[in-house]
């Protein structure tokens, strides 16, 4: 007869997220996890899987917790709009938790071996998917005259997340939130306007 969990799954879902935000995948161990959670290995084995399949429920977690500002921003009235509240909601979380900071989708995957081959490029789609949705959101602001009409939208959301993951390398260096928002002001001086009279609130 099987032992009932002893454990709150939700609790321990998290207490793992932090480990593996501030030591990526392939910096955690399962002593780190198991004393995180303090759930013992087959226990963990039991309620998740391997430890891979734990990461992917963790980066499932990860973006529905920290990440909801993401699809916040998309839905913002101008493109300008769309990515100041990127950058600004990037600075936050990148520097909110002092023992793990950065973003888990930029760390998560640093260094990693070839075992852990799987992850790096479930984090690379990962961070495409919000590449491409972004992309797709300023192809609309170039449409409705948001944007100027030579502007390359892929060009420009690849830019993004190149501030974005550039920001997140900075905030695990240990800069300020105060030093990352400058960073994302600079950025947003040279942001593109279009012929539209619908100017940002946020500006």
């Amino acid at each position: 007869m099987g032992r009932t969990r002893e454990f709150d799954v939700e609790q321990a879902l998290d207490a793992a997220l932090c480990v593996f935000w501030r030591k990526g995948y392939e910096g955690t161990s399962y002593t780190d996890l198991t004393q995180a959670t303090g759930v013992e290995r087959p226990a963990l084995y039991s309620a998740f899987g391997n430890k891979e399949a734990l990461f992917r429920q963790v980066l499932e977690r990860y973006y529905e917790h920290y990440h909801d500002f993401f699809p916040a921003a998309i839905a913002l009235p101008t493109s300008r709009e769309v990515v100041a509240h990127l950058f600004r909601s990037a600075a936050d979380l990148q520097t909110r938790y002092p023992d793990h900071r950065g973003c888990l989708y930029v760390h998560g995957d640093l260094a990693g071996s070839d075992e852990s081959e799987p992850i790096r490029l479930a984090l690379i789609d990962a961070r495409a998917e919000g590449e491409t949705l972004l992309r797709d959101r300023l192809e609309r602001a170039k449409q409705e005259g948001d944007l100027p009409q030579t502007a390359n939208c892929t060009a420009l959301a690849a830019f993004v997340m190149a501030v974005l993951h550039g920001m997140a390398v900075q905030a695990k260096a240990g800069f300020s939130r105060d030093m990352l928002e400058a960073v994302a002001e600079q950025a947003l001086s040279t942001w593109p306007t279009g012929s539209s009279t619908f100017t940002s609130k946020s500006s």
